[in-house]
């Protein structure tokens, strides 16, 4: 089977970008209107195009293989020049302001390192950033993109997945020197652990590890002790700290876990079934100056899929 016409392969490869960005092809479909059976069909072909697989279909999700990651940093960057190329092409330079709410830890830790790039890109847009944890309702008029973890569905309001959220326990290395060894959550018996009260909010405090725990099979650990913390920022850094061993997400740990302050001594990450979404009021997209803030950090999301589907 071949691919002839180079527009075909550009297809082909926008259906790739969508599915890289969510690891799913049923909502990469949602994203690009069409059935999950053509996402399927197109990524097929694509990679027997290019003769090697771009996912490892496993039996609850999928993830890159090392070539999908490769071609998905050659891809992202290149889709998100031409979206650039076409907004400056369609109306010249935008200006004005932009009001983009955000989770603290979402926001400090993935979105403020990126920031100076769309500054770059959008110099004449005037981003005005709000933190604003998710307990604080989204109420129409407030903003005009709301960054949110959730299941996705906001009434009253349209939402763009931007990153499925996993959950893994993590620690310092200098943790388990002079401790037996933590190969296993029995082994969680010997080490002082830490607790983000406000991952599951309206849970018990122990509720973001006992879920973890019982994703994996081991529900007979005790894990009711220990530090509480109601910052996700905080619990990280006590546990870059040596404090204990804690529950980490993927999306908010990528660098500690690349520059080895943090290490991941279990195997297992479990999917907690919520997303982060960009969050807007229908028309909000009209604006040209909210599209592209949130075409711009949907695309980051895409670009920054290689390394966040692979931390572990």
């Amino acid at each position: 089977m071949s691919l002839t016409a180079p527009s075909q392969v550009h297809a082909r490869l926008g259906v790739f970008l969508a599915v890289a960005g969510h690891l799913s092809f049923t909502r990469a479909g949602e994203e690009l209107h069409i059935t999950t059976g053509a996402v399927s069909q197109q990524i097929k072909l694509l990679e027997a195009w290019l003769g090697f697989k771009l996912f490892r279909r496993l039996p609850r999700h999928i993830e890159l293989t090392d070539e999908g990651k490769h071609l998905l940093a050659a891809v992202a960057p290149a889709f998100a020049a031409v979206d650039l190329a076409i907004g400056h092409l369609r109306g010249g330079p935008l200006s004005g302001v932009v009001r983009l709410r955000a989770l603290p830890s979402f926001l400090a830790t993935w979105l403020v390192p990126r920031l100076p790039t769309l500054m770059n890109d959008y110099p004449a847009i005037e981003l005005r950033v709000e933190a604003e944890d998710s307990n604080r309702s989204l109420r129409d008029g407030d903003f005009d993109l709301a960054i949110d973890l959730n299941d996705g569905a906001y009434a009253g309001f349209q939402s763009t997945v931007l990153l499925e959220e996993e959950i893994f326990p993590v620690c310092s290395p200098a943790l388990m020197t002079g401790r037996p060894p933590l190969n296993s959550p029995d082994a969680l018996k010997h080490y002082p652990i830490l607790h983000d009260i406000t991952a599951w909010r309206g849970s018990q405090p122990y509720a973001e590890w006992e879920g973890y725990l019982k994703a994996i099979g081991a529900a007979h650990v005790d894990v009711r002790r220990g530090y509480m913390f109601n910052r996700n920022q905080i619990t990280i850094q006590c546990a870059i700290a040596g404090m204990g061993v804690t529950i980490a997400r993927r999306t908010l740990t990528t660098n500690e876990l690349e520059s080895g302050v943090l290490v991941a001594p279990f195997e297992q990450s479990v999917r907690t079934g919520k997303r982060y979404c960009l969050v807007y009021s229908a028309g909000a997209l009209d604006d040209r100056r909210v599209a592209t803030v949130h075409d711009w950090i949907v695309a980051e999301t895409r670009r920054a899929g290689a390394t966040v589907a692979t931390r572990l």
